[in-house]
């Protein structure tokens, strides 16, 4: 089924999903801004994802929420929700984040990224968000532990990255950018 896609300025919708602190979706959106040249758009709140609890875990199932997210009409070609929720898949105990490889939809939870230092959960927030997009560009994990597209299991390894791709991420994110939306 083909769902309508927006032709306008923003590349990037971001919907929250539940009460979502306002702060770190700007930070998510200045970052896909500066870091990826998207365009982004912030949607009022919707609703807490009740169609994706599952008891037994007392955390939200992430693909049925990236379904949901791409089954949204009228909406930017790539969406990423936004959440405070614990996010989970059948094979992981939690993720951080979650998205269609070369898809549509992605989403990310704030929920485990707590911090004495108020800045730390906000350059998380980020950091998972431009990985999340990534995958929606169709960029795999990278081998190289530096990228942002390598693969974060703990909040120790996502903070020793850099909000910023290796050379062969950011080449192959600049090719897929430009010929997925190219400038006239």
């Amino acid at each position: 089924m083909n769902k309508a896609m927006r032709t306008d300025q923003a590349e990037v919708d971001i919907v929250l999903l539940g009460q979502v602190d306002e702060t770190a979706v700007s930070i998510v959106a200045a970052n896909l801004q500066a870091v990826m040249g998207l365009n982004t758009r912030v949607l009022p709140p919707h609703d807490k994802p009740e169609y994706a609890y599952l008891p037994g875990r007392r955390q939200f199932d992430a693909a049925k929420i990236i379904g949901a997210l791409a089954d949204l009409e009228d909406m930017a070609p790539f969406i990423l929700g936004v959440t405070d929720f614990d996010l989970c898949t059948p094979i992981l105990t939690f993720v951080y984040g979650e998205s269609q490889l070369g898809g549509r939809a992605a989403v990310v939870s704030l929920q485990r990224l707590a911090d004495p230092d108020p800045e730390t959960p906000l350059l998380r927030a980020a950091k998972i968000s431009l990985h999340e997009v990534g995958h929606l560009l169709g960029i795999g994990h990278c081998w190289q532990p530096d990228c942002l597209m390598h693969f974060s299991s703990n909040l120790e390894t996502l903070d020793a990255l850099q909000p910023q791709f290796c050379s062969a991420c950011e080449f192959e994110m600049v090719r897929r950018l430009q010929t997925q939306f190219p400038k006239e």
